[in-house]
């Protein structure tokens, strides 16, 4: 299958084009730089020049193609209008690629979040494939439910006879080339603090993911997923925040601290991670697994943490 790939180089990109490739697809990656060409070139892709401002030539691009996978973003747009400016750009990009592939049942599958159907711990269950990206409003901007626009409209593209899906990726995702994630972010903030923190008792759930893992789900969506449908890339479907915690501290030789309720919020130890670290996340990945046959391979994220990758000497 020819295959329009953009975000090729980024942390999940970077492992599907492989991906792709070794399955035997021809992937053509969207490069902005020479620096991205030289990168997607490395990767076994081929290199269409351009970016997402390009809204004719991504159709073009789309149009040329089998199928498309987006995992790109307009990430410079986040210092200056935060994730709404970034959801804004990219819903064009979605509703130009349904323009190119209406009608001809290729596939599209899209990069989303597990946390846009809301947290598990609010519906008192596990989030399924089968829970809706839950609306957006003005209470919702500068969160990453402003996102969810963008998911919808990719879902919606299958009544345009487009085989379209998103792939909710889990809310870490980890791998040893992880340079700018959550586990990153976290031992960072311990570092400068002296100390690994958690959220009150720690036994708030959070989900985790291999990126390996991810871009076989990519690719098995890509070849077999059906019109309209959410996959989940989920591999640990919920570990207590202390345990990851606890883990990080072992690693990085620093205590683990319970941090109470009322020194969470800003200028707490997490800053404006705060509301985000406290929710829980307990997603499950039955519904993918037993459709498309995806089975996660790679470590989990407590193993992963484990193998020291994230924690370099000296």
């Amino acid at each position: 299958m020819r295959v329009f790939v953009t975000g090729g180089t980024g942390h999940s990109g970077s492992y599907i084009i492989p991906e792709l490739v070794t399955a035997g697809h021809e992937v053509t990656g969207l490069a902005r730089s020479d620096t991205a060409a030289a990168a997607l070139s490395a990767l076994g892709a081929k290199v269409r020049r351009g970016d997402l401002r390009d809204l004719d030539g991504l159709k073009e691009a789309a149009a040329d193609s089998e199928g498309v996978i987006h995992v790109a973003h307009r990430q410079d747009l986040l210092p200056s209008g935060g994730i709404d400016a970034v959801a804004a750009a990219e819903l064009p990009v979605v509703l130009a690629y349904g323009e190119a592939l209406a009608g001809t049942g290729k596939p599209l599958v899209a990069a989303g979040s597990i946390g846009s159907p809301g947290n598990g711990g609010s519906l008192g269950r596990p989030v399924t494939e089968e829970d809706p990206a839950l609306p957006t409003g003005d209470e919702h901007k500068g969160t990453l439910r402003a996102r969810n626009v963008v998911e919808t409209a990719v879902v919606g593209l299958a009544e345009r006879g487009v085989r379209s899906s998103v792939v909710r990726i889990a809310n870490i995702a980890h791998s040893t080339t992880d340079r700018a994630g959550f586990i990153v972010q976290l031992a960072a903030l311990a570092k400068e603090k002296g100390f690994v923190g958690y959220p009150g008792d720690g036994a708030n759930l959070w989900n985790a993911v291999h990126v390996r893992d991810v871009a076989s789900l990519f690719r098995l969506a890509l070849e077999k997923g059906a019109a309209g449908r959410y996959w989940h890339a989920v591999g640990d479907g919920g570990i207590p925040f202390r345990e990851i915690a606890e883990a990080l501290g072992g690693r990085l030789g620093l205590p683990v601290v319970s941090i109470p309720a009322d020194e969470l919020m800003v200028p707490g130890y997490f800053g404006f991670l705060a509301n985000i670290v406290t929710q829980s996340y307990p997603a499950s990945n039955l519904i993918t697994r037993r459709t498309l046959g995806w089975e996660p391979a790679q470590p989990g994220l407590l193993a992963d943490l484990d193998n020291g990758h994230y924690f370099p000497s000296g």
